[in-house]
Order: structure tokens, then C-alpha cells, then sequence
């Protein structure tokens, strides 16, 4: 699956946005998925999960970061994110079905932060693309 010419500049444009903000969204989109998910939230058993928690902004901040190396790696994604792949399959064994929920999470985020730029093209665009990311972090699971 790739992304169309049109569809890589809809996640372009908007991911200029959303990586000066990636603390912000990235906190806010993780706090969603464990308030939406509470089942995520045994991943992190060593983490403090209150709103907010210095620990949680510093990886949502990650999570928006890695984001970021596969949106300038559109045409690598799987190259991009080859570390976290494993990392998620083979140390940390995350239910691949995960990565859809915070998929899920992160796109209400965006809509709700961007009301104007979240046409239905974007947010389908950046459904693709999140798509794509959850194939590539899921494909050493096979």
C-alpha cells in the first residue's frame, strides 16, 4: 500500500502542524486511548498514567516523533520504523491490535486540534497513512 501524490501532501501538511505540537497531541492521544482502552494500559505497568504524568508526555512525544520519521520517510516506512517494528514484536510482544486503537486515538486527537484542516480527504489520507504504519509495526509478527 502506498499513499497517492495527493494523499502525501494532505499528511504532509498536516504533520507540519502536529510536529510542533507532538508533546500536546502526542500526551493528549495517549490519554485517550487509556481512558477509550484501558486494556493498553497494561504495556506500562512501570508508568504513571495520570493525566498528564511527565511520563506520559514524554512518550506520547516519542510516539509522535517516530510518526514524524515515517511521514519523512513516506517512501521507507518500513525502513523508518524497521527498530520499533522489532522492538514492538520481539522485547515489548504489544497486541498488534493496538496500533489501529491508537491509530484510532490519534486521528480523533487531530480532528479535534485541527477542526479546519481535517477535511474528509485528510482524514482519510491520514487513515491510509496510519494504516500503512500499523502494517509495517506488525510485520514481524509474522
Amino acid at each position: 500500500m502506498s499513499l497517492t501524490k495527493a494523499e502525501r501532501t494532505l499528511v504532509l501538511s498536516l504533520w507540519s502542524k502536529v510536529a510542533t505540537q507532538a508533546d500536546v497531541l502526542g500526551t493528549e492521544t495517549l490519554e485517550r486511548l487509556f481512558a477509550s482502552y484501558p486494556q493498553t494500559k497494561t504495556y506500562f505497568p512501570h508508568f504513571d498514567l495520570s493525566a498528564g504524568s511527565a511520563q506520559l508526555r514524554a512518550h506520547g512525544s516519542k510516539v509522535v516523533a517516530a510518526l514524524g520519521e515515517a511521514v519523512k520517510s513516506l517512501d521507507n516506512v518500513s525502513g523508518a520504523l524497521a527498530k520499533l517494528s522489532e522492538l514492538h514484536a520481539y522485547v515489548l510482544r504489544v497486541d498488534p491490535v493496538n496500533f489501529k486503537l491508537l491509530s484510532h486515538c490519534l486521528l480523533v486527537t487531530l480532528a479535534a486540534h485541527f477542526p479546519a484542516d481535517f477535511s474528509a480527504e485528510t482524514h482519510a489520507a491520514l487513515d491510509k497513512f496510519l494504516t500503512l504504519v500499523s502494517n509495517v509495526l506488525t510485520e514481524k509478527y509474522r
